[in-house]
């Protein structure tokens, strides 16, 4: 039997294709994108790879898609200035989460050849200056709260 060549994450052509379709979509925030930048730069020197960025449906957004070995990651970036009420993290409500979790969902249900993949949901908390960022990475910040 003839195997489908992948490239260095794993990933058919017809899958990486599906996967970067919506990948040019612009940030709406020009900020926010130096944030997400950096955030995702910091993951992928933690050995994480880069499926998408901005994923978009109609539920909302997930900041960045990325893989962890063979487990598919769900990032939310959230930029505070201060720490001092609660930071990032404190400000990804169970609301959010549910909204995460639906498009989570929906980009299971387009790319299906990642479905079968063990997910999770991290939260990147950045603050800080770009020249100086702080950046709390927190792993499986929260479970599926559907």
């Amino acid at each position: 039997m003839a195997m489908t060549p992948t490239n260095r994450l794993g990933l058919t052509p017809d899958t990486l294709a599906e996967v970067t379709e919506l990948s040019a979509r612009p940030t709406r925030h020009p900020a926010g994108a130096a944030w997400e930048q950096a955030a995702c730069d910091y993951l992928r020197e933690q050995g994480l790879r880069l499926l998408q960025e901005n994923y978009r449906c109609r539920m909302g957004e997930i900041d960045l898609v990325m893989r962890d070995g063979s487990c598919l990651v769900f990032v939310e970036v959230r930029y505070r200035r201060h720490v001092n009420f609660g930071g990032g993290l404190g400000s990804v409500t169970v609301a959010k989460q549910r909204r995460m979790a639906r498009v989570a969902s929906h980009f299971l249900q387009r790319h299906a050849r990642l479905a079968d993949r063990p997910c999770r949901f991290d939260v990147v908390a950045v603050s800080g200056s770009l020249e100086r960022p702080h950046i709390d990475w927190i792993a499986h910040a929260f479970e599926d709260p559907r």
